[in-house]
């Protein structure tokens, strides 16, 4: 492969950004600072354009250093066909540390001429942004929305507990042996109908069982009224009258606030599952035991469907976090896991998923047997199943062929 002459840095901000070229010599020969506009990246890829030393130089072989991976700038800079290469930030820091230690000094320009000397000296050790297709851009931009709506859900749900439990405790422990607790509906119902001790108290049975009806519960409406009916007249610790009028007010603003974070993750999810399953790679995702729609989309959102990104399954094992990290120093060696140079979300999806395979296939149910068998631990023995379904996962996706138990867990020959 033939090094390019020019190495470009853009350094972002909000509103200006700055450009910086180097050649191989790492002189700064080109610099400008352009708006985050279609004018103002025309204007910064006619700089590059600018650089021609013959008939053959194109502006598309300059490569350019951003300190982000996704965001309008660089999706601009990719659909005029540059190729865009991501440093993490922090990896900047060092290498602005590398070259005067005792310096914090900071600037833009200077920042940018620093990504261009990082693509010029260690350019082979940095990849080039992965090219996913506009489906798989999209679902990763709702099924991220999805997590934040869920993480959203989760803070909103932890504050609403602990308010209710200075003001109505009978709730807290009402539903806490049912899935999703103050999450269901049906709580939220009846807890918007008497967010105190005492107002709960004072509830009817009918007026019970008509919160639980506009909840959408058709089962056991009779013995879960009278279970809930029995619960809030018990004798409970209640703060005076104003006060408890004043903490229950603060339970319905922060009940409205979780009813909106519910109907968010729900469409949010429903969206995801829609769009990825007309992608055409759901069909091999949806093949592996424990894979669902949401599931499959968050998956697909991580590892895009650029066939080129991953030349091995190990490679993608390894950015899955699914595979050990050697530290050796001397004479010490020890493997550890691996934990920072990995995708953490991705990680995190895989211990979801190898998890909920055990249920869904006696292979992936043998496989982590085995693994604690050996010694390992749980989590340890997770990612090890997660590894595996990895590595089948990539052969499906590379062949274009549907997940196939006999052949990732292939059967010992018998006796002749």
């Amino acid at each position: 492969m033939v090094s390019p002459k020019f190495f470009a840095g853009v350094d972002w901000s909000e509103h200006l950004n700055d450009l910086a070229v180097v050649d191989r010599s790492g002189e700064v020969i080109a610099s400008t600072r352009f708006e985050a506009t279609p004018a103002g990246v025309r204007d910064a890829l006619a700089v590059l354009s600018g650089l021609r030393t013959s008939h053959t130089f194109s502006r598309r072989s300059v490569p350019v250093a951003i300190e982000a991976s996704r965001g309008l700038l660089v999706n601009a800079l990719r659909r005029h066909s540059q190729t865009v290469i991501p440093i993490h930030p922090s990896t900047v820091a060092r290498y602005r540390g590398r070259l005067n230690p005792g310096n914090r000094k900071k600037s833009d320009a200077g920042d940018a001429a620093l990504l261009a000397n990082i693509l010029r000296t260690d350019g082979h050790a940095h990849r080039p942004l992965h090219t996913n297709s506009e489906e798989a851009d999209a679902v990763g931009a709702l099924t991220r929305a999805q997590l934040r709506a869920s993480r959203t859900r989760q803070y909103h749900y932890l504050q609403l507990r602990s308010q209710l439990r200075a003001v109505h405790p009978a709730a807290v422990t009402a539903w806490g042996h049912l899935d999703g607790r103050l999450v269901r509906p049906e709580a939220r119902e009846v807890i918007a109908l008497a967010p105190s001790s005492g107002q709960a108290a004072r509830l009817t049975r009918r007026q019970i069982r008509a919160a639980l009806d506009r909840a959408g519960r058709t089962r056991l409406l009779d013995s879960e009224t009278d279970r809930l009916f029995t619960l809030f007249r018990e004798p409970v610790l209640r703060n005076p009258p104003a006060v408890e009028d004043a903490l229950g007010q603060e339970v319905l603003a922060t009940l409205r606030l979780l009813g909106e974070a519910c109907l968010s993750v729900d469409e949010l999810t429903s969206a995801a599952g829609e769009l990825f399953s007309q992608h055409p790679q759901s069909r091999i995702y949806l093949s592996f035991p424990g894979v669902g729609l949401l599931t499959g989309a968050r998956l697909l959102s991580e590892l895009g469907d650029d066939p080129t990104r991953f030349a091995t399954a190990k490679g993608l094992a390894a950015y899955a976090g699914a595979r050990p990290f050697t530290w050796a120093s001397g004479t010490s060696r020890t493997v550890l896991h691996r934990r920072v140079a990995a995708n953490k979300r991705l990680a995190a999806y895989g211990h979801y998923w190898a998890f909920t395979s055990l249920t869904k296939s006696p292979q992936c149910r043998a496989h982590y047997d085995k693994r604690r068998a050996a010694g390992d631990r749980h989590n340890a023995a997770l990612r090890r199943l997660f590894g595996k379904l990895l590595a089948s996962l990539h052969h499906c996706l590379l062949h274009d062929e549907l997940f196939d138990p006999e052949a990732a867990w292939p059967r010992p020959p018998g006796p002749a």
